[in-house]
């Protein structure tokens, strides 16, 4: 085939992700996260290479 390439996704397109985005917003689920600033960025990039984080980091743009 050449240099060419075909990407795609199993976890659906815009319409699915409303319908579960409106699911979770009926049901209450929401994600557990743990909101850092830009300032403690590297302190919390030490916490994922040491394996010490129990949610997903999000980072606040605020802090920019």
């Amino acid at each position: 085939m050449g240099r060419r390439t075909f990407t795609g996704s199993g976890v659906g397109g815009i319409q699915e992700t409303q319908q579960m985005l409106d699911f979770c917003g009926e049901h209450g689920i929401v994600a557990d996260i743990e909101m850092t600033s830009f300032e403690k960025l590297d302190e919390a990039w030490d916490r994922v290479v040491n394996g010490d984080v129990k949610y997903r980091f999000v980072l606040d743009t605020k802090t920019l």
